[in-house]
């Protein structure tokens, strides 16, 4: 596979490439030059988002802004309450 530089510093990943590693436009990469000019890309770990995706159940239902306020309202007394309480 082959790729060209452009007057920017930009290459473009081949498809082939990007299709074996699965990846996806707006994914990073990490990129080593060692002693010999090679240069090396891989996928960086995970990123926590990623592992927590998929982690919590689908709400039931799709809920309010108006919900939303008063659950976050709802933690925050708790929380302070709590802490009050220490």
């Amino acid at each position: 596979m082959q790729t060209t530089l452009t007057s920017k510093g930009q290459m473009t990943l081949p498809s082939a490439a990007r299709a074996r590693l699965g990846l996806e436009a707006g994914d990073r990469l990490l990129v080593t030059v060692l002693d010999d000019d090679t240069i090396i890309l891989k996928r960086p770990p995970s990123t926590p988002a990623k592992k927590l995706r998929g982690l919590l159940p689908q709400p039931t239902r799709a809920r309010s802004v108006e919900e939303m306020d008063a659950g976050i309202a709802d933690h925050l007394r708790d929380k302070h309450r709590t802490g009050l309480k220490k």
